[in-house]
């Protein structure tokens, strides 16, 4: 007889994760300003949260997005005068980019959108499930980095 996903909880685990996901995606790309994208917003907030002078390659690899998505994406959002791409000075091959005043703005924006969202998410979960659920997800992510 075959087996059953029920059978198998690390299929349920990986299943829930990507729906969980899937979910998140949908959720904030419904909250975005118009005319900003998904993976335009995941730059803009990496930005934000980590700071200027980020290189091309920082933001593909903590995105784990190819080189040239980030590129593509990087070249969307310069061209609607949201991240800024200058040469290193240090090493003129090298690019770091950077929000514009019109980066921070949108970023802004999408962050008073998105606030409704992450409100009802913390009244349907308690910090304590939030904090129970981490090692277990870290532990997960760890694991599949080292295997990949």
């Amino acid at each position: 007889m075959a087996a059953v996903i029920e059978d198998h909880p690390e299929v349920q685990v990986f299943d829930e994760i990507s729906l969980i996901e899937h979910g998140v995606r949908m959720a904030i790309s419904r909250a975005l300003p118009v005319g900003l994208t998904y993976p335009q917003y995941e730059v803009l907030n990496l930005i934000a949260r980590r700071g200027q002078d980020l290189t091309p390659a920082v933001i593909a690899g903590a995105l784990k997005m190819t080189p040239g998505a980030i590129t593509n994406t990087l070249q969307r959002l310069e061209a609607t005068r949201l991240v800024s791409v200058a040469p290193c000075g240090a090493d003129r091959r090298k690019k770091r980019v950077g929000l514009t005043p019109e980066g921070r703005e949108a970023y802004a924006r999408s962050m008073a959108a998105i606030r409704p969202k992450v409100e009802r998410l913390r009244d349907g979960f308690t910090q304590k499930e939030f904090r129970e659920a981490l090692p277990f997800l870290r532990a997960l992510r760890i694991w599949m980095t080292e295997l990949a």
